[in-house]
Protein backbone atom coordinates (compact mmCIF):
# COMPACT_ATOMS: atom_id res chain seq x y z
CA UNK A 1 0.00 0.00 0.00
CA UNK A 2 1.16 3.54 -0.75
CA UNK A 3 1.65 4.52 2.89
CA UNK A 4 3.47 7.73 1.95
CA UNK A 5 0.37 9.01 0.11
CA UNK A 6 -1.93 7.89 2.94
CA UNK A 7 0.14 9.56 5.68
CA UNK A 8 0.41 12.72 3.57
CA UNK A 9 -3.38 12.74 3.32
CA UNK A 10 -3.65 12.44 7.10
CA UNK A 11 -1.27 15.38 7.57
CA UNK A 12 -3.32 17.39 5.06
CA UNK A 13 -6.55 16.53 6.92
CA UNK A 14 -5.02 17.58 10.26
CA UNK A 15 -3.82 20.87 8.74
CA UNK A 16 -7.27 21.68 7.36
CA UNK A 17 -9.15 20.48 10.46
CA UNK A 18 -6.72 21.07 13.35
CA UNK A 19 -9.47 20.54 15.94
CA UNK A 20 -9.71 16.92 14.75
CA UNK A 21 -5.94 16.27 14.71
CA UNK A 22 -5.97 14.24 17.95
CA UNK A 23 -8.60 11.90 16.54
CA UNK A 24 -6.94 11.62 13.12
CA UNK A 25 -3.63 10.54 14.63
CA UNK A 26 -5.39 8.16 17.06
CA UNK A 27 -6.67 6.16 14.07
CA UNK A 28 -4.75 2.95 13.48
CA UNK A 29 -4.51 2.48 9.70
CA UNK A 30 -4.80 -1.20 8.73
CA UNK A 31 -4.30 -2.32 5.08
CA UNK A 32 -7.02 -4.73 3.94
CA UNK A 33 -7.89 -6.02 0.48
CA UNK A 34 -11.35 -7.06 1.73
CA UNK A 35 -12.48 -3.47 2.19
CA UNK A 36 -14.10 -1.79 -0.86
CA UNK A 37 -12.74 1.66 0.04
CA UNK A 38 -12.11 2.71 3.65
CA UNK A 39 -13.94 1.61 6.80
CA UNK A 40 -13.67 1.90 10.59
CA UNK A 41 -14.64 -0.20 13.59
CA UNK A 42 -15.49 0.82 17.15
CA UNK A 43 -11.89 0.14 18.28
CA UNK A 44 -10.61 3.01 16.12
CA UNK A 45 -9.07 0.84 13.44
CA UNK A 46 -9.33 2.26 9.93
CA UNK A 47 -9.23 -0.49 7.31
CA UNK A 48 -7.89 0.81 4.00
CA UNK A 49 -7.98 -0.73 0.54
CA UNK A 50 -4.57 -0.33 -1.21
CA UNK A 51 -6.25 0.04 -4.61
CA UNK A 52 -8.54 2.76 -3.20
CA UNK A 53 -5.50 4.72 -1.98
CA UNK A 54 -3.84 4.39 -5.39
CA UNK A 55 -6.88 5.65 -7.30
CA UNK A 56 -7.98 8.48 -5.00
CA UNK A 57 -6.42 11.97 -5.27
CA UNK A 58 -4.62 12.96 -2.08
CA UNK A 59 -6.96 15.86 -1.08
CA UNK A 60 -10.02 13.62 -1.50
CA UNK A 61 -8.29 10.90 0.50
CA UNK A 62 -7.88 13.44 3.32
CA UNK A 63 -11.62 14.20 3.09
CA UNK A 64 -12.45 10.50 3.46
CA UNK A 65 -10.21 10.22 6.54
CA UNK A 66 -12.04 13.15 8.17
CA UNK A 67 -15.35 11.52 7.25
CA UNK A 68 -14.39 8.19 8.80
CA UNK A 69 -13.03 9.65 12.03
CA UNK A 70 -16.26 11.67 12.35
CA UNK A 71 -18.22 8.39 12.54
CA UNK A 72 -16.14 7.37 15.55
CA UNK A 73 -16.25 10.71 17.34
CA UNK A 74 -20.04 10.89 17.01
CA UNK A 75 -20.44 7.30 18.25
CA UNK A 76 -22.46 6.14 15.25
CA UNK A 77 -21.59 2.57 16.21
CA UNK A 78 -23.30 2.82 19.62
CA UNK A 79 -26.17 4.98 18.38
CA UNK A 80 -26.94 2.53 15.56
CA UNK A 81 -27.02 -0.36 18.02
CA UNK A 82 -29.42 1.54 20.30
CA UNK A 83 -31.62 2.44 17.33
CA UNK A 84 -31.68 -1.20 16.20
CA UNK A 85 -32.61 -2.48 19.68
CA UNK A 86 -35.50 -0.04 19.89
CA UNK A 87 -36.96 -0.55 16.40
CA UNK A 88 -35.75 -4.08 15.60
CA UNK A 89 -34.72 -3.43 11.97
CA UNK A 90 -33.68 -6.50 10.01
CA UNK A 91 -31.58 -7.31 6.97
CA UNK A 92 -28.50 -5.81 5.34
CA UNK A 93 -30.64 -3.14 3.69
CA UNK A 94 -31.45 -1.56 7.05
CA UNK A 95 -27.77 -1.59 8.01
CA UNK A 96 -26.95 0.23 4.78
CA UNK A 97 -29.70 2.75 5.51
CA UNK A 98 -28.11 3.46 8.91
CA UNK A 99 -24.75 3.96 7.19
CA UNK A 100 -26.25 6.42 4.70
CA UNK A 101 -28.10 8.33 7.45
CA UNK A 102 -24.86 8.59 9.47
CA UNK A 103 -23.05 9.79 6.33
CA UNK A 104 -25.61 12.56 5.79
CA UNK A 105 -25.24 13.73 9.39
CA UNK A 106 -21.53 14.18 8.69
CA UNK A 107 -21.42 15.25 5.06
CA UNK A 108 -23.53 18.40 5.29
CA UNK A 109 -20.70 20.36 6.95
CA UNK A 110 -17.49 18.30 6.89
CA UNK A 111 -16.24 19.35 3.44
CA UNK A 112 -14.98 22.64 2.03
CA UNK A 113 -12.07 24.85 3.13
CA UNK A 114 -9.44 22.61 1.58
CA UNK A 115 -11.32 19.30 1.80
CA UNK A 116 -13.07 18.54 -1.52
CA UNK A 117 -16.24 16.48 -1.66
CA UNK A 118 -15.28 12.89 -2.61
CA UNK A 119 -16.91 11.45 -5.67
CA UNK A 120 -20.11 9.62 -4.67
CA UNK A 121 -20.53 11.23 -1.23
CA UNK A 122 -24.22 11.57 -0.30
CA UNK A 123 -25.38 14.84 1.25
CA UNK A 124 -28.86 15.68 2.58
CA UNK A 125 -29.57 17.99 -0.37
CA UNK A 126 -29.11 15.03 -2.75
CA UNK A 127 -32.26 13.47 -1.25
CA UNK A 128 -34.03 16.83 -0.79
CA UNK A 129 -33.62 16.65 2.97
CA UNK A 130 -32.82 19.45 5.41
CA UNK A 131 -29.22 19.83 6.60
CA UNK A 132 -28.16 19.80 10.24
CA UNK A 133 -30.22 16.80 11.36
CA UNK A 134 -29.09 13.75 13.33
CA UNK A 135 -28.70 10.25 11.95
CA UNK A 136 -31.81 9.11 13.83
CA UNK A 137 -33.86 11.89 12.21
CA UNK A 138 -32.66 11.09 8.69
CA UNK A 139 -33.55 7.40 9.16
CA UNK A 140 -37.23 8.31 9.20
CA UNK A 141 -37.00 10.45 6.06
CA UNK A 142 -35.75 8.28 3.18
CA UNK A 143 -35.65 4.81 1.64
CA UNK A 144 -32.80 3.08 -0.18
CA UNK A 145 -34.72 3.21 -3.45
CA UNK A 146 -34.12 6.98 -3.49
CA UNK A 147 -30.38 6.37 -3.88
CA UNK A 148 -30.55 4.40 -7.12
CA UNK A 149 -27.22 2.76 -8.00
CA UNK A 150 -25.19 5.00 -5.68
CA UNK A 151 -25.26 2.48 -2.82
CA UNK A 152 -22.78 0.04 -4.33
CA UNK A 153 -19.66 1.30 -2.50
CA UNK A 154 -21.23 2.97 0.57
CA UNK A 155 -19.72 0.92 3.39
CA UNK A 156 -17.97 2.76 6.21
CA UNK A 157 -17.76 -0.39 8.32
CA UNK A 158 -19.08 -1.43 11.71
CA UNK A 159 -18.03 1.94 13.16
CA UNK A 160 -20.87 3.53 11.18
CA UNK A 161 -23.76 1.10 11.66
CA UNK A 162 -22.77 -1.27 14.49
CA UNK A 163 -22.78 -4.41 12.32
CA UNK A 164 -19.62 -6.51 12.18
CA UNK A 165 -17.71 -7.00 8.93
CA UNK A 166 -15.54 -9.92 7.72
CA UNK A 167 -12.41 -7.75 7.92
CA UNK A 168 -12.96 -6.63 11.55
CA UNK A 169 -10.18 -7.75 13.90
CA UNK A 170 -12.53 -7.72 16.89
CA UNK A 171 -11.90 -6.64 20.48
CA UNK A 172 -8.92 -8.99 20.90
CA UNK A 173 -7.15 -8.01 17.68
CA UNK A 174 -4.16 -5.72 17.53
CA UNK A 175 -3.99 -2.02 16.73
CA UNK A 176 -7.18 -1.15 18.64
CA UNK A 177 -7.97 1.38 21.37
CA UNK A 178 -9.48 0.45 24.72
CA UNK A 179 -12.72 2.04 25.90
CA UNK A 180 -10.76 4.37 28.19
CA UNK A 181 -8.47 5.43 25.35
CA UNK A 182 -11.44 6.09 23.04
CA UNK A 183 -13.13 8.24 25.69
CA UNK A 184 -9.87 10.14 26.24
CA UNK A 185 -9.61 10.94 22.52
CA UNK A 186 -13.20 12.23 22.40
CA UNK A 187 -12.62 14.35 25.50
CA UNK A 188 -9.43 15.91 24.11
CA UNK A 189 -11.12 16.75 20.81
CA UNK A 190 -14.11 18.26 22.64
CA UNK A 191 -11.80 20.34 24.86
CA UNK A 192 -10.00 21.65 21.78
CA UNK A 193 -13.29 22.56 20.13
CA UNK A 194 -14.69 24.49 23.11
CA UNK A 195 -11.49 26.47 23.57
CA UNK A 196 -10.82 27.17 19.90
CA UNK A 197 -11.50 30.64 18.47
CA UNK A 198 -12.66 31.04 14.89
CA UNK A 199 -15.15 29.27 12.68
CA UNK A 200 -16.13 25.76 13.78
CA UNK A 201 -19.32 24.12 12.43
CA UNK A 202 -22.29 24.33 14.79
CA UNK A 203 -22.73 20.55 14.77
CA UNK A 204 -19.23 20.09 16.18
CA UNK A 205 -19.85 22.75 18.84
CA UNK A 206 -23.03 20.97 19.96
CA UNK A 207 -21.20 17.65 19.99
CA UNK A 208 -18.43 19.09 22.18
CA UNK A 209 -20.95 20.54 24.64
CA UNK A 210 -22.60 17.14 25.03
CA UNK A 211 -19.24 15.44 25.65
CA UNK A 212 -18.57 17.82 28.56
CA UNK A 213 -22.17 17.94 29.83
CA UNK A 214 -23.87 14.64 28.97
CA UNK A 215 -27.65 14.90 29.36
CA UNK A 216 -29.61 12.86 31.85
CA UNK A 217 -31.17 9.60 30.63
CA UNK A 218 -34.47 11.14 29.47
CA UNK A 219 -35.00 8.20 27.10
CA UNK A 220 -35.72 5.90 30.04
CA UNK A 221 -37.80 8.53 31.85
CA UNK A 222 -40.00 9.24 28.87
CA UNK A 223 -40.25 5.53 28.14
CA UNK A 224 -41.89 5.03 31.52
CA UNK A 225 -44.05 8.11 30.87
CA UNK A 226 -45.30 6.55 27.63
CA UNK A 227 -46.18 3.30 29.38
CA UNK A 228 -48.08 5.21 32.07
CA UNK A 229 -49.85 7.61 29.69
CA UNK A 230 -53.52 6.85 29.19
CA UNK A 231 -54.16 9.41 26.46
CA UNK A 232 -54.81 8.30 22.91
CA UNK A 233 -51.84 8.44 20.60
CA UNK A 234 -49.23 7.85 23.29
CA UNK A 235 -49.51 4.09 23.42
CA UNK A 236 -49.11 1.24 20.94
CA UNK A 237 -51.10 0.33 17.87
CA UNK A 238 -50.83 -2.08 14.97
CA UNK A 239 -49.48 -0.92 11.62
CA UNK A 240 -49.04 -2.52 8.21
CA UNK A 241 -46.16 -0.13 7.49
CA UNK A 242 -43.78 -2.86 8.65
CA UNK A 243 -44.58 -6.60 8.65
CA UNK A 244 -44.53 -8.48 11.93
CA UNK A 245 -41.45 -10.55 12.78
CA UNK A 246 -43.62 -13.68 12.98
CA UNK A 247 -44.96 -13.19 9.45
CA UNK A 248 -42.48 -15.79 8.13
CA UNK A 249 -44.49 -18.50 9.89
CA UNK A 250 -47.48 -17.67 7.62
CA UNK A 251 -45.99 -17.11 4.14
CA UNK A 252 -49.27 -16.07 2.47
CA UNK A 253 -50.57 -13.87 5.28
CA UNK A 254 -49.47 -10.28 5.89
CA UNK A 255 -49.45 -9.60 9.62
CA UNK A 256 -49.17 -6.08 11.10
CA UNK A 257 -46.56 -5.16 13.66
CA UNK A 258 -47.11 -3.36 16.94
CA UNK A 259 -45.74 0.18 16.72
CA UNK A 260 -45.44 2.56 19.64
CA UNK A 261 -46.24 6.19 18.93
CA UNK A 262 -43.87 8.57 20.74
CA UNK A 263 -45.52 11.04 23.14
CA UNK A 264 -46.11 14.73 22.55
CA UNK A 265 -43.94 16.57 25.09
CA UNK A 266 -44.14 20.13 26.42
CA UNK A 267 -41.05 21.33 28.31
CA UNK A 268 -41.56 24.11 30.88
CA UNK A 269 -38.22 25.81 31.69
CA UNK A 270 -37.90 27.82 34.91
CA UNK A 271 -36.38 31.18 33.86
CA UNK A 272 -36.68 32.93 37.22
CA UNK A 273 -33.85 34.94 38.75
CA UNK A 274 -32.79 32.00 40.96
CA UNK A 275 -31.80 29.89 37.93
CA UNK A 276 -28.29 30.60 36.60
CA UNK A 277 -27.27 31.04 32.97
CA UNK A 278 -25.30 27.78 33.17
CA UNK A 279 -28.42 25.93 34.34
CA UNK A 280 -30.43 27.45 31.49
CA UNK A 281 -27.76 26.19 29.10
CA UNK A 282 -28.05 22.75 30.70
CA UNK A 283 -31.82 22.93 30.22
CA UNK A 284 -31.34 23.43 26.47
CA UNK A 285 -29.12 20.33 26.38
CA UNK A 286 -31.90 18.41 28.11
CA UNK A 287 -34.38 19.65 25.49
CA UNK A 288 -32.12 18.20 22.80
CA UNK A 289 -31.97 14.90 24.74
CA UNK A 290 -35.76 14.85 25.08
CA UNK A 291 -36.05 15.31 21.31
CA UNK A 292 -33.83 12.27 20.76
CA UNK A 293 -35.93 10.33 23.30
CA UNK A 294 -39.02 10.79 21.12
CA UNK A 295 -37.19 9.55 18.05
CA UNK A 296 -35.93 12.92 16.82
CA UNK A 297 -39.49 14.14 16.18
CA UNK A 298 -39.10 17.88 16.73
CA UNK A 299 -42.75 18.38 15.84
CA UNK A 300 -43.64 16.52 19.06
CA UNK A 301 -41.68 18.85 21.37
CA UNK A 302 -42.60 22.40 22.42
CA UNK A 303 -40.95 24.68 24.98
CA UNK A 304 -42.40 27.27 27.40
CA UNK A 305 -40.22 29.68 29.40
CA UNK A 306 -41.77 30.63 32.73
CA UNK A 307 -40.91 32.79 35.72
CA UNK A 308 -43.92 34.40 37.42
CA UNK A 309 -45.74 34.34 34.07
CA UNK A 310 -45.70 31.84 31.23
CA UNK A 311 -44.50 32.66 27.74
CA UNK A 312 -45.63 31.28 24.41
CA UNK A 313 -45.29 27.54 23.68
CA UNK A 314 -42.56 27.52 21.02
CA UNK A 315 -42.39 24.56 18.63
CA UNK A 316 -38.88 23.13 18.55
CA UNK A 317 -36.64 23.90 15.57
CA UNK A 318 -33.21 23.91 17.23
CA UNK A 319 -32.73 23.93 20.99
CA UNK A 320 -30.24 26.79 20.90
CA UNK A 321 -32.72 29.02 19.03
CA UNK A 322 -35.37 28.96 21.80
CA UNK A 323 -35.80 32.36 23.48
CA UNK A 324 -35.65 31.96 27.28
CA UNK A 325 -37.41 35.02 28.68
CA UNK A 326 -37.70 35.73 32.41
CA UNK A 327 -35.60 36.74 35.37
CA UNK A 328 -38.33 37.60 37.92
CA UNK A 329 -40.13 35.53 40.51
CA UNK A 330 -41.27 31.94 40.10
CA UNK A 331 -44.72 30.44 39.60
CA UNK A 332 -44.65 27.31 37.50
CA UNK A 333 -48.42 26.97 37.89
CA UNK A 334 -48.64 29.44 35.01
CA UNK A 335 -46.35 27.25 32.93
CA UNK A 336 -48.38 24.12 33.64
CA UNK A 337 -51.62 25.91 32.75
CA UNK A 338 -50.12 27.16 29.49
CA UNK A 339 -48.82 23.66 28.63
CA UNK A 340 -52.17 21.97 29.30
CA UNK A 341 -54.01 24.60 27.23
CA UNK A 342 -51.70 23.98 24.27
CA UNK A 343 -53.27 22.55 21.13
CA UNK A 344 -52.81 19.67 20.70
CA UNK A 345 -52.48 18.91 24.41
CA UNK A 346 -49.21 17.18 25.37
CA UNK A 347 -49.03 13.61 26.64
CA UNK A 348 -46.11 14.50 28.93
CA UNK A 349 -45.11 17.77 30.65
CA UNK A 350 -41.43 18.07 31.63
CA UNK A 351 -40.59 20.88 34.09
CA UNK A 352 -36.94 21.92 34.44
CA UNK A 353 -36.64 23.99 37.63
CA UNK A 354 -34.80 24.58 40.89
CA UNK A 355 -38.01 23.61 42.71
CA UNK A 356 -38.48 26.99 44.43
CA UNK A 357 -41.99 27.52 43.11
CA UNK A 358 -45.66 26.97 43.93
CA UNK A 359 -47.00 23.79 42.32
CA UNK A 360 -50.45 23.04 40.87
CA UNK A 361 -52.89 22.07 43.61
CA UNK A 362 -54.01 18.95 41.76
CA UNK A 363 -52.43 16.40 39.45
CA UNK A 364 -52.27 17.60 35.81
CA UNK A 365 -54.26 15.51 33.30
CA UNK A 366 -51.05 14.07 31.82
CA UNK A 367 -47.81 12.44 32.89
CA UNK A 368 -45.39 14.86 34.61
CA UNK A 369 -41.60 14.67 34.92
CA UNK A 370 -39.67 17.23 37.01
CA UNK A 371 -35.97 17.82 36.44
CA UNK A 372 -34.47 19.55 39.50
CA UNK A 373 -31.37 21.75 39.34
CA UNK A 374 -29.16 21.09 42.41
CA UNK A 375 -29.70 23.30 45.45
CA UNK A 376 -28.26 23.12 49.02
CA UNK A 377 -31.78 22.88 50.48
CA UNK A 378 -33.71 19.83 49.30
CA UNK A 379 -36.86 20.71 47.37
CA UNK A 380 -39.87 18.39 47.34
CA UNK A 381 -42.13 18.53 44.28
CA UNK A 382 -45.58 16.92 44.57
CA UNK A 383 -45.90 13.15 44.78
CA UNK A 384 -47.64 12.98 41.40
CA UNK A 385 -44.44 14.03 39.56
CA UNK A 386 -41.56 11.79 38.55
CA UNK A 387 -38.45 13.61 39.88
CA UNK A 388 -34.88 13.41 38.58
CA UNK A 389 -31.98 15.58 39.68
CA UNK A 390 -30.04 17.31 36.89
CA UNK A 391 -26.27 17.75 37.06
Amino acid sequence: MNTHKLYTARLHAAAKRPYLATALFALNLVPSRQVPTMAVDEHWRCYVSPSFVDGMPMPELASVLVHEVSHLLRDHHGRSERYARKREPAGPGEGLRMNVAADMEINDDVYGDGLPVPDGAIRPADLRLAPGLLMEEYLGEFRLSALGDRVAWLDCGSGADGRSRPWDLGPDGGHGLSREERDAVRFRVARGLTGRPGAVPDTWKRWAEEVFHPPRPWRELLGSAVRAAATAGAGGDYSYGRPARRATALPRVVLPSLRRTPPRVCVVIDTSGSVSDAELGSALLEVAAITRAVGGRRDLVSVISCDAAAGVAYPLCRAEDIPLIGGGGTDLREGFDQAIRSKPRPDVVVALTDGQTPWPSSRPPCRTVVGLFPRPAEEHPPDWARVVKIG
